[in-house]
Parts: C-alpha cells; sequence; structure tokens
C-alpha cells in the first residue's frame, strides 16, 4: 500500500508542479504587458483617429475622430461589463463563454491568467475590441450619425466581436480546430473590414462620390496616425504572446519588417501604375502590411514576413484602387480594401508560412497542407457571421434612432459644425 501511495505521489509531482508554475505571477511578463496594453489602447483615440481624420474632408474631421474615440469609451465599458465574459468566460458549445465573469465577477487582484493578472489580461483584451470596431467606422464616415454610432458599437462589441474572439482565443471552435490567429486576423481584421464594408454597402454612397474630388483634410495628420499606429503594433502583436519572451521578440521584429515591405510594394505599385510615389500611398501600406502580419506574427520568420508584406502592399494598393472603382461601392477610408482584404491574406499566409519551430505548428510550406483548409475555414467562419450579425445591428441601430443616415443638409454642410457644433481648423 505504501508503494502504491509513493508511486502515486511521485507521479502526480510534475502534474502539481506545472499547475503551481502556471499560477505563478511574473513580475517581467506582467510589466512587459502593462506595456503592451497602453501601447494597444494608444492606437485607437490616438492613431487611428488621427489616420483616419486626415483622409476625411476637413468638415468632417472632428466627427471622423470622434467616432474612434467614442468607439474606444464605449468599448472599454461594454468590456468590463459583459464583454470579456462572453469572450473569455467558460466555454458554452464552441461558441459563446458564459456569464460567470460578468461585471469582472470573481476576479480579484491576486486573481492571475498565465503569468499575469487576469485584470491586465482582459485590460489588455479590451483594447483589441475598442479598436476593432473602431476600424469598421472607416467605411461609414462623413454619413452616419452619430447617435446610430453610439448604439452601433454597443451592439456590435456585444454580438459581433465577442463570439468571434471566443471561437478564436477563448476556447471555441476556430482555436480548438487549431486555426492560428496570433493576434487577431479573424478576429480583428477581417472582422471590421467585413462589417465596415456591409454598413457601407446598406447606408450607401456619399451625396457626390464618383462626381467630385474628395480631398483629405490633413495627409499629413494621417502620416502622423499611421506612425503612431505602427508604434502601437508592437504592443498589439508582440503582446498578444502574454509573456516578455523570444517568441514575443520575433512577433516584434517580423512586425516591424512586413510593415516596412508592404509600404515599398504599395509605392512602388502606385509609382509605376499613377507615376506618383505618394505619402497617403506610404502610409496605408505601412497599415496593410501590420494588418497582414497580424495573425501571422507569432508563428513566422523574416522571410515570410517579408513575404506577406510584399503581397499586402500589392493587395491592399489593388483593392483601394481598382477593386472599389470596378464594384461601385462607397468604402470611404477604405477599412475593407485594407483591413477586409489584407486582413484575408493574412489568414491565409499564415497557414503558408508558419514556422514549427517558432509557434509549435508548421505551416504548408513545413508540409502541413492541412493547415491552409483550417486557416480558410476560419476565414470563411468570420465573413459570414460577421456580415449577417452586422447587418442586423445596423439595422436595430438604425431603427432606434430614427434612420443611420444624416439629413442630406447636415452631410452638405459637415458634420463638425451640424453635429458637433465645432470645426476641426479655425484658419
Amino acid at each position: 500500500m505504501k508503494k502504491i501511495l509513493g508511486a502515486l505521489l511521485v507521479a502526480l509531482t510534475p502534474l502539481s508542479a506545472m499547475a503551481e508554475e502556471t499560477q505563478t505571477l511574473s513580475s517581467g511578463d506582467t510589466a512587459w504587458m502593462l506595456v503592451a496594453t497602453a501601447l494597444v489602447m494608444l492606437m485607437t483615440p490616438a492613431g487611428l483617429a488621427l489616420f483616419y481624420g486626415g483622409m476625411s474632408r476637413s468638415k468632417n474631421i472632428l466627427n471622423t475622430i470622434g467616432m474612434s474615440f467614442l468607439a474606444y469609451c464605449i468599448a472599454s465599458v461594454v468590456w468590463v461589463l459583459w464583454g470579456y465574459t462572453l469572450a473569455f468566460g467558460p466555454d458554452i458549445g464552441g461558441f459563446i463563454g458564459g456569464l460567470d465573469k460578468i461585471f469582472m465577477k470573481g476576479i480579484g487582484v491576486e486573481t492571475l491568467s498565465g503569468s499575469i493578472p487576469e485584470l491586465l489580461f482582459a485590460a489588455f483584451q479590451g483594447t483589441f475590441a475598442a479598436i476593432t470596431v473602431a476600424l469598421a467606422s472607416g467605411s461609414v464616415i462623413e454619413r452616419l450619425k452619430f447617435s446610430t454610432w453610439f448604439i452601433f458599437t454597443i451592439l456590435w462589441v456585444t454580438v459581433v466581436y465577442a463570439p468571434v474572439a471566443h471561437w478564436v482565443w477563448g476556447g471555441g471552435f476556430l482555436g480548438n480546430d487549431g486555426a492560428l490567429d496570433f493576434a487577431g486576423g479573424t478576429v480583428v481584421h477581417i472582422n471590421a473590414g467585413i462589417a465596415g464594408l456591409v454598413m457601407a454597402l446598406l447606408l450607401g454612397k456619399r451625396k457626390g462620390y464618383g462626381k467630385a474630388a474628395f480631398f483629405p483634410s490633413s495627409v499629413v495628420l494621417t502620416v502622423l496616425g499611421a506612425a503612431l499606429l505602427w508604434f502601437g503594433w508592437f504592443g498589439f502583436n508582440a503582446g498578444s504572446e502574454l509573456a516578455a519572451d523570444g517568441v514575443a521578440a520575433s512577433a516584434f521584429l517580423v512586425t516591424n519588417v512586413a510593415a516596412s515591405m508592404a509600404a515599398i510594394s504599395w509605392i512602388l505599385t502606385e509609382w509605376i501604375v499613377l507615376k506618383k510615389p505618394t505619402l497617403l500611398g506610404a502610409a496605408s501600406g505601412v497599415v496593410a502590411g501590420l494588418v497582414a502580419i497580424t495573425p501571422a506574427a507569432g508563428f513566422v520568420d523574416v522571410t515570410g514576413a517579408l513575404i506577406i508584406g510584399l503581397v499586402a502592399g500589392i493587395l491592399g494598393w489593388f483593392g483601394v484602387f481598382v477593386l472599389k472603382k470596378s464594384l461601385g461601392y462607397d468604402d470611404s477610408l477604405d477599412a475593407f480594401g485594407v483591413h477586409g482584404l489584407c486582413g484575408i491574406w493574412g489568414a491565409i499566409a499564415t497557414g503558408i508560412f508558419a514556422v514549427k519551430a517558432i509557434g509549435g505548428t508548421p505551416g504548408v510550406l513545413e508540409g502541413n497542407l492541412p493547415q491552409l483548409w483550417i486557416q480558410l475555414k476560419a476565414v470563411i467562419a468570420t465573413i459570414v457571421y460577421s456580415g449577417i450579425m452586422t447587418a442586423v445591428v445596423y439595422f436595430v441601430s438604425s431603427i432606434l434612432t430614427g434612420g443611420a443616415r444624416v439629413s442630406e443638409e447636415e452631410e452638405i454642410e459637415g458634420l463638425d459644425s451640424a453635429i458637433h457644433g465645432e470645426k476641426g481648423f479655425n484658419l
């Protein structure tokens, strides 16, 4: 009997030690994740707001910035009330999280998620929810009611973002199926890009679109916004490792490489086709590369990042200057053309270029052909769900606010003065 008990004790010791290890706070990981969370926070009310604001017309710059600003505030509140538990609560059927953590119930300062406080993990993930819905606003600026956007943000984070985040990161069916999405190719970029496209189609084109030139208010602000997004994206991608280790360092490096390569390929493409290398193109190329590398950041090496960035720059340019014009939809600031298309490319490319030595899962180039099908299923599932549910949320928000579109008079006047009673520039 003593021998049996002794053997059981020996057998269980590694398991207990492992459990204790996973529940030990790492001050290094915690310090890094505090910084990473702050970096991602900067991306929405500063980086994205300026990036989008500079591309809008001067009479709508404050309204455009306000949509990103408001989205961050609303999503932050919705997240701690019920969004976090829907995304990361106990799994229910692989589709949604349970309500065990509603209002952050049961999560204290001593509660851990891996090697960091769960409160910090929740804060980090909340910044992702905020920027995702804010990205979608780029498709509908200059014509959507601010009140409709208010309601839409609450509902969309709840019924679109949180479930998709659960599918991939919270114990849902896509993650269990083996889908690779390190920092949000499906959860963030495809999700936001499809949502933006659906809203743009339902809302209709801006008055004068396709007939008159719509000049950006400030390319300088857009380039500055892109630089802030680039800076914050290191927290976005490298922070998604949730630890200060080699994979985080690799994700940091490939993020920079892909962004740089995409900026170069975008500029070269427009230089060859349109004969002008623009700074707006350079800024857009950086974002296209950042979008594409996001799902792959913790799985690919520098070679993969170079190829992903190269294709992203060309694909993003195609989405903005060819696809949109050919199909005739008004995706104001190209949320679908950049985030949707490059997010799809990044998710698929992850399955091709994944390196087992980095992320633990080989891609097609290392002989794992089924991974490509797994990635495609994740892309399709996200597109279908986001498309359908965004339409539902849009119609509900529209009904609650007496229509989603501003009046013709307000659109002509400009939403800064008509809605907010302010001006972005007093020259």
